[in-house]
């Protein structure tokens, strides 16, 4: 830009006047819609509970950014798309983000930066995950008004890919990558996240499947011990171990289960007569039902089986659910178990509009630990869009609507005497969804 003139080059006159731009419009920020999602910060509590569960070895008389206010500073850049470390050098003066962390928009100090940030997030160890962990499945009870009759909690895991050498990375054949393999468990009625956990890059075993599920639904039975509790998952998932744990624990499970010739010889029947429906002309896809008692040769017991077979232009098509839920079998295959795609975009929500594959760090606690921070941020756009009319277009729009819609919301900062003020552009366009959505904050419990 020519400084004496104030003129970009390479811009045209409008109407005849040239185009003057120079980076002096005063105090503003480009991310006004964050404090809407610090409010939401402030009532649900995210960052002290995991700053309360974080030895701080630092002495007190010399802290400038207490670790509560590291993280929420962390998780309100993630929500608003800067997901990079180093975005806190860019953005530690911005007023929009000093005072979602409670810091005044002009005499306040600036916020911590990149070196501080990146020494927080190799702080804690294993115990302070531990506990960490723990508080976040606590924020998942606290955030029911009432308690609920049942949940569904959908267990999957995602391909996180490395390009270094962090610890717990492992070459996967079936991605054809060095990734991360992290399992995510969410609650399929409300899309609330229940546990993110970093884990290497293979498929679980019955015994790591069992051991997360002793410990998130011990945590959750612990609060609601009378809450019915289903688990659902593919295939990898249905180990016997894990089966096995759920009906000691009187758990409901459904799970997907890889066809072999063993259960295929038993769907035989079914086959061929969905295939003679087709031909019949009952349709260009006619599925056929079906469930026995079956014991693969790990499993100590026979369970419950349920087999959809579909006939279609491509052939046979034969699929197979495990499951120790009552229920008809079209119902739990079709009502329950296909269901469970849902936590796919839930996934997709986490990893790709809040970026949480960005895992680059060597220790695996610190990846275990920014994956609690991109949860967090994660609770802050769910719970902003919960307070949507039932009826609004923001009540099904993805992360990124919003962030892009109402985050990213232009305002000139003016700190006073007696008051801060905060002026939006008159031109934008999201007006009443964003004034709906700031009067609702009221409705969060305090």
């Amino acid at each position: 830009m020519d400084e004496s003139t104030g003129i970009l080059p390479g811009l045209p006159a409008v109407a005849g006047k040239p185009v003057h731009i120079a980076f002096d419009g005063g105090r503003m920020t480009s991310d006004a819609g964050i404090l809407l999602l610090a409010a939401i910060e402030q009532r649900l509590g995210i960052a002290e509970r995991l700053a309360d569960c974080i030895e701080d070895p630092r002495a007190p008389e010399r802290v400038r950014h207490d670790l509560s206010e590291m993280i929420r500073y962390r998780a309100l850049l993630i929500a608003a798309g800067y997901p990079d470390g180093n975005d806190c050098d860019a953005l530690r003066s911005d007023p929009a983000f000093k005072m979602a962390v409670g810091r005044l928009p002009e005499s306040g100090a600036d916020l911590c930066s990149q070196p501080t940030i990146s020494r927080l997030e190799n702080l804690p160890g294993p115990v302070a995950l531990k506990r960490m962990m723990a508080a976040m499945v606590e924020l998942f009870c606290d955030s029911f008004e009432e308690i609920p009759r049942r949940i569904v909690l959908d267990i999957d895991d995602t391909e996180d890919r490395v390009h270094g050498g962090q610890q717990l990375a492992l070459f996967n054949a079936y991605y054809d990558s060095r990734c991360f393999q992290p399992i995510h468990i969410y609650e399929a009625t409300t899309g609330k996240p229940v546990a993110i956990i970093l884990r290497p890059g293979k498929t679980p075993d019955g015994a790591e499947v069992t051991l997360v599920l002793r410990h998130v639904i011990g945590r959750i039975r612990a609060r609601w011990p009378a809450v019915d509790i289903v688990v659902r998952g593919d295939s990898h998932y249905a180990r016997p171990e894990a089966m096995a744990w759920c009906e000691r624990k009187r758990i409901g499970y459904i799970f997907g289960l890889a066809g072999n010739p063993v259960l295929l010889r038993r769907v035989n029947h079914l086959a061929e007569d969905a295939a003679i429906g087709r031909i019949g002309g009952e349709g260009d896809k006619v599925r056929r039902y079906g469930e026995f008692r079956y014991a693969a040769k790990g499993w100590n017991v026979e369970r419950r089986v349920i087999a959809r077979i579909e006939a279609g232009p491509q052939g046979a098509d034969s699929r197979f659910i495990v499951t120790n839920l009552a229920g008809l079998p079209k119902t739990l295959y079709e009502k329950i178990y296909c269901a469970r795609g849902q936590a796919e975009n839930l996934i997709k929500a986490h990893k790709l509009h809040l970026a949480s594959d960005r895992t680059s760090c060597t220790k695996a606690s610190a990846n275990q630990f920014r994956l609690l921070i991109h949860t967090a941020a994660y609770w802050l756009l769910l719970t902003l869009r919960g307070l949507a009319p039932r009826t609004s277009f923001w009540r099904d729009a993805q992360f990124d609507t919003i962030r892009l819609c109402l985050i990213k919301v232009a305002g000139r900062v003016t700190e006073m005497v007696t008051r801060i003020k905060i002026a939006l552009p008159t031109a934008y366009p999201y007006q009443i969804g964003f004034a709906t959505l700031a009067g609702r904050l009221t409705k969060l419990p305090p």
